[in-house]
């Protein structure tokens, strides 16, 4: 598990003490740091330190840096049944605070987010005060993140893009193959799971299009039965807002996916909420994935409420309104999906889905053939 926190002391030690009892750590990690400028602001220290190895399903207690307050985190099982938490576009409003306070109230091992962090929006202070926003939650449990259009904060000329966002929210992309902070993949029990970028290069002569495939090759769905892709900019959706934003993402990459048997794709970017059937190039397909857009955990910019009509025949549940999803991989074949409105108890789900993995389905014995054809492909 890797710990990151800031700092204002630049002479904090990047270290970490860690143990299974209240104030007992008879584990210590060394970690590296870093710092940016961005303008007129400079970061505090910004300290990232691998713990480890941890054992499953277990709760440890740590400590920064050898003082400060000790946080407490559980680590994920290393089988099934698991839970996560999916919410995207989070900003630092009420509503924000709202969803954050529904999460809380689920039992869930992993949160993931598809991009839109802190809207900081080149005001950079505004990436602490998002960390200290969502503190208690992500130093219990992992999030794993990827990044949309908010964490670009480039200028040309001036600043490359994603400078805070790779400084503050460093994801395992080294140890899964990546050359960049922007995609990657990691593994939770009996899933796989992939972090792709809308916001960097994916064309079929693209670093991480060829990454992708290196990674999807590696996948053993006797090992990992369940795949599932997070990224930003939906593929599939029927608001009217950044309508055909995903399309040329979806034309180079989703062959792949679909040849690969992605089960699940989570997007962001639309500030509503939309789940598709089993779908593939724009028809339903019973071996195709289900895309759920989950861009509403509540920024600034507020709802996107205007969609077209009649929906199209993949639509099955849209809404606009701010909240959550959470996903219950039960076993190997089965899975329950449910969203909750900010509006209801966090026990009201006013959309749900039991689904069956494309491993248990049959789907993959079909595919093998066009998957190594693209796989093998130069």
């Amino acid at each position: 598990m890797r710990i990151s926190w800031v700092t204002d002391g630049k002479s904090s030690p990047s270290y970490v003490e860690y143990g299974t009892s209240p104030g007992r750590y008879d584990s210590t990690a060394q970690g590296e740091s870093t710092s940016y400028s961005y303008l007129f602001y400079s970061s505090g220290k910004i300290h990232h330190t691998v713990i480890g190895p941890l054992e499953s399903n277990t709760v440890y207690f740590y400590r920064c840096g050898g003082e400060g307050p000790e946080f407490q985190l559980k680590t994920p099982p290393a089988e099934f049944p698991v839970a996560f938490a999916v919410a995207g576009d989070l900003g630092q409003t009420g509503w924000t605070k709202s969803t954050l306070d529904h999460i809380d109230e689920c039992k869930y091992d992993v949160h993931l987010l598809p991009g839109d962090l802190s809207y900081a929006d080149y005001i950079q202070h505004r990436w602490d005060t998002f960390g200290e926003l969502v503190q208690p939650l992500a130093s219990a449990r992992p999030w794993m993140v990827t990044q949309g259009n908010h964490e670009m904060e480039n200028i040309p000329l001036i600043k490359d893009g994603f400078q805070s966002y790779n400084a503050r929210w460093k994801m395992p992309y080294e140890e899964s193959g990546s050359s960049s902070n922007l995609y990657y993949s990691f593994e939770v029990a009996g899933i796989h799971l992939i972090m792709l970028g809308s916001y960097t290069d994916y064309d079929e002569y693209s670093e991480q299009y060829n990454w992708l495939k290196a990674d999807l090759s590696k996948v053993d769905r006797s090992r990992t039965p369940w795949l599932i892709v997070l990224f930003h900019a939906p593929w599939y959706n029927s608001n009217y807002a950044h309508q055909g934003e995903g399309d040329g993402m979806m034309q180079a990459m989703e062959p792949l996916l679909y040849a690969a048997g992605v089960d699940i794709v989570f997007a962001g970017h639309v500030h509503a909420y939309e789940r598709s059937k089993r779908v593939n190039g724009g028809k339903p397909d019973h071996c195709g994935a289900v895309h759920i857009t989950i861009g509403d955990g509540g920024n600034r910019e507020g709802l996107a409420h205007r969609y077209k009509d009649p929906p199209p025949e993949w639509s099955v549940f849209r809404e606009a309104s701010f909240g959550h999803g959470e996903l219950k991989v039960v076993n190997s074949s089965h899975a329950f999906w449910s969203w909750h409105r900010n509006d209801d108890d966090e026990p009201v789900r006013s959309d749900q889905l039991w689904m069956t993995s494309l491993k248990s389905s049959g789907c993959l014995a079909e595919k093998k053939h066009s998957l190594r054809k693209i796989l093998m492909a130069p």
